[in-house]
């Protein structure tokens, strides 16, 4: 893929191309469900799919520019209608499932669509709720025969609208996970620039095939010749997937590529482990949403042993930013996780710049031997400049330097001798005490050695400045302490453990919770602030 923006941005164009090229491939399979057999589309269909949903949404009045609230579930249907709407040069709007209702109300309201796709309960959820869904001009009800109605119409070849790179082309939401969700305004020229990095910084090849388990990344593939086998998962629930059914998913297909979250990589790969099975048309594994433990790792090596696995970071904002592969953190990083270094990030990727700046309110960034621990800020190609209707958040979250935007990811870190990133936590969720700031995934990683220990959460008690630091550990499944007796002895290990490192030496709080509140998304991130105001 080509560094230079062409003249039409319209990140469409790659599927018009792909259909050419391999107009036979796979590009999407339906894998069985019940008595349905399931499906395998070629590129060729796929375009024209795209092509005819593209005429059934202009029929209904649906225009470039039109903002388009997007609510169908993950699969077919959600890629060839999200290409639809880049075909015409509309807007689609993205908001996760599951956020809650107060949370999806009002993004609704502040992103204002004109239009919503969407099936029947999002449909009956906009007549519901009128308030906030006031600005809509259109409903489209997306039903069983959608598909169908597509290929009814009788369209040439998939042309897609012209798109200058400064346009508008997506608004994609942040999963809220430390503070409200907000809309990120993507332009075309992000989406091209994502794709190349992508492409090139993992070696993706034309006629892969890959097992979205974060479904929207499922939008990237038709641009990357990939074909999208739909995951047998439900995208508001993703800790409740079941883990035989995705396997058989990557077997069934042999699946190259899968991304997701390290407790959806812990749930697969302790069923693979327990069965005994093994992966080996895996080539590719990404591992994204949180720092992703050892034992995982380690685990997958075994499991997928002809994967190369990458852990990326990014945010919804600026995705990717930098990756390191699972044999470099377990060669070389790994060991200085463990003893509360923080995780290492890797270096950035091609385009992408990043620095460390004091946190917004402190004068200076932190040191701790040697290390000088403060904000990560970003700048580059895939580093969008804009919430959508929020200039307050906009102006806090970036950085114009004389015209270059630089922005603020949120996490804390610092860069090593060689020049790689590491990740110490969020900023909002460092515990600041008399004797100075700690942060949660230094201190985080001593505790998670415990063989009882599933994860752990650093909070704090009191007015920050004046902390008292404690730690809520959420054990593994099966393994809770059921008795007084059973919890005292566990205490006791995490205060031996904390005294055993600097770094923890001051925490001596400790609680236990069933089941950590944690994001959507991912089912990773957890709510250290949520946890924090429960045991204050």
């Amino acid at each position: 893929m080509a560094g230079q923006l062409p003249e039409n941005a319209n990140v469409c164009r790659f599927l018009a191309e792909i259909a050419k090229k391999q107009p036979g491939g796979a590009a999407l399979i339906q894998p069985p469900v019940g008595s349905d057999a399931g499906k395998s589309t070629t590129f060729a269909e796929y375009a024209s799919l795209v092509a005819g949903a593209s005429q059934l949404l202009r029929s209904k009045g649906i225009r470039r520019g039109t903002r388009t609230l997007l609510m169908v579930r993950p699969g077919a249907e959600l890629i060839i209608l999200a290409f639809a709407l880049f075909q015409i040069g509309a807007i689609p709007i993205v908001i996760d499932p599951g956020m809650g209702l107060k949370n999806f109300r009002a993004c609704v309201l502040r992103s204002k669509p004109r239009a919503l796709v969407g099936i029947l309960p999002a449909v009956a959820l906009s007549w519901y709720f009128a308030k906030e869904f006031q600005f809509l001009q259109t409903r489209i009800l997306i039903g069983g025969f959608f598909l169908k109605r597509c290929k009814n119409f009788k369209v040439g070849k998939l042309e897609p609208a012209h798109a200058n790179p400064f346009d508008l082309a997506a608004i994609l939401f942040t999963s809220g996970s430390t503070g409200p969700p907000k809309g990120v305004c993507y332009e075309h020229r992000h989406f091209d620039a994502q794709l190349r990095i992508i492409h090139d910084n993992y070696g993706i090849q034309h006629g892969e095939v890959d097992l979205p388990l974060l479904p929207v990344f499922a939008l990237f593939n038709p641009a990357l010749g990939m074909a999208t086998v739909v995951p047998p998962i439900d995208p508001s629930k993703p800790a409740k997937a079941n883990p035989a059914k995705i396997v058989r998913a990557l077997t069934d297909n042999k699946v190259t590529n899968s991304f997701g979250s390290p407790v959806l990589w812990k749930l697969i790969g302790e069923y693979c482990k327990s069965n005994g099975t093994t992966l080996p048309d895996l080539r590719r594994i990404l591992m994204a949403g949180t720092s992703v433990p050892t034992e995982i790792l380690e685990l997958w090596t075994k499991i997928a042993p002809n994967a190369k696995i990458h852990t990326p970071y990014g945010a919804t904002e600026c995705l990717p930013v930098s990756s390191i592969d699972a044999q470099t953190l377990l060669g070389e990083t790994s060991p200085l996780t463990l003893q509360g270094k923080g995780t290492c990030l890797g270096k950035t990727v091609q385009g992408v710049q990043a620095s460390i700046l004091p946190p917004k309110g402190d004068k200076k960034t932190s040191t701790e031997s040697g290390r000088e621990i403060g904000e990560i800020v970003v700048s580059g190609s895939v580093v969008t400049e804009s919430y959508d209707q929020l200039p307050s958040a906009t102006k806090s979250a970036k950085i114009d330097d004389d015209g270059k935007i630089w922005h603020r990811m949120g996490d804390l870190g610092y860069f090593d001798e060689q020049q790689r990133l590491w990740f110490c936590g969020r900023v909002v969720e460092r515990v600041i005490t008399q004797q100075g700031p700690l942060y949660t995934d230094c201190c985080e990683a001593i505790f998670n050695q415990h063989p009882k220990v599933f994860r752990s959460a650093l909070i704090g008690l009191g007015t920050p400045g004046k902390q008292i630091p404690a730690i809520v550990i959420e054990p593994e499944k099966g393994l809770f302490p059921k008795t007084q007796s059973d919890r005292d002895a566990l205490n006791q290990e995490l205060r031996t453990i904390a005294q055993s490192n600097a770094i923890t030496v001051s925490i001596e709080n400790f609680f236990l919770h069933q089941a950590f509140p944690v994001d959507v998304r991912h089912n990773a991130k957890i709510h250290r602030l949520t946890l924090a105001k429960q045991f204050s």
